[in-house]
């Protein structure tokens, strides 16, 4: 790594930028389940958590942010026929969605609904930092097709300091406050509802010394590279977004009815099927809330003009 801020590779920020979602870029082509596992992917018992929320604030739009292949949207469909369903997604419209269901490239105005947002914060782009020798962060400076970085200028947005503050020589960050704008944004077009992020997160005390930038390609974990061919993503600094409540996902599922809790031993006596049918469901909620897995997701939820439900 070296220092050298006039040389022509572009920031991290604009090259994951470019990457994701400029002209071939990888959200634009790709579909994320050819690429990695979410909640949405692992069991439909997820999706069965979002109607039920969207059922006791009593809304009847739900809003997919970041939709994907609109896998969340087909199970909501399937669930209840009276929703109204709006994918937001820079990809075309999956071939296979219900007619009923809506598709777009952009946010409404104005939401008056359940916005939920899996695994979109985490793709924002942002400015990536290190502390150079001096202990003086500087913005890291990429080349695009092979994850090449050198130091450039010095970093001066004020959320660094505030979220973020680095000293060590070799420390790293990932500037998060174009994730608040993002998502401030989206919680600013709630007329009446409720707002959810879904990702994996960290805290002032849980901050990861250098950094949480990688990517993913066909399932597996590999060297970040902003060349369009795999996934660029980093965790979201949760506490510094605007929010209600900020809760783990396996206390939020819990909320909703989602328990990983196995059946009674003794029910498979009495009604085998329904004991395996029940342990299928139990073994799938484990996944959704286990630790070190996807129950260390974090829900970050605001409501406007309903009851905060979790």
């Amino acid at each position: 790594m070296v220092t050298d801020p006039t040389g022509p590779w572009p920031t991290w920020r604009d090259a994951w930028s470019t990457a994701l979602y400029g002209p071939g870029g990888f959200f634009v082509r790709s579909r994320p389940a050819d690429h990695f596992r979410t909640s949405v992917h692992a069991s439909a018992l997820f999706a069965d958590a979002v109607h039920e929320l969207a059922r006791r604030a009593d809304l009847r739009t739900v809003v997919d942010l970041g939709a994907g292949g609109g896998e969340l949207l087909r199970h909501l469909h399937a669930a209840d026929q009276d929703l109204h369903l709006v994918g937001v997604d820079l990809a075309p419209r999956p071939d296979d969605l219900p007619a009923a269901v809506g598709w777009r490239a952009d946010l409404p105005e104005q939401v008056d609904g359940l916005v939920v947002a899996n695994e979109w914060l985490d793709n924002i782009p942002c400015d990536v930092v290190e502390a150079d020798q001096d202990g003086v962060a500087r913005t890291v400076h990429v080349e695009p097709s092979t994850g090449a970085e050198r130091l450039g200028e010095l970093c001066t947005d004020p959320w660094l300091g505030r979220w973020w503050p680095l000293s060590e020589p070799g420390t790293r960050a990932e500037v998060g406050s174009a994730r608040d704008a993002a998502w401030s944004d989206v919680v600013g077009r709630l007329g009446r509802g409720v707002a959810v992020a879904m990702d994996y997160g960290h805290t002032m005390d849980t901050r990861p010394a250098f950094g949480s930038l990688t990517s993913y390609q066909h399932g597996r974990e590999v060297p970040p590279v902003p060349d369009a061919s795999r996934d660029v993503t980093a965790h979201v600094a949760v506490d510094s977004l605007p929010a209600d409540r900020v809760v783990d996902q396996r206390q939020a599922l819990g909320a909703l009815g989602i328990s990983g809790e196995r059946p009674p031993l003794d029910r498979a006596h009495d009604d085998p099927r329904g004991y395996l049918r029940a342990l299928s469901t139990a073994t799938e909620a484990a996944e959704l809330t286990a630790r070190g897995g996807l129950g260390d997701f974090v829900w970050v939820v605001s409501a406007r003009g309903v009851p905060l439900l979790l």
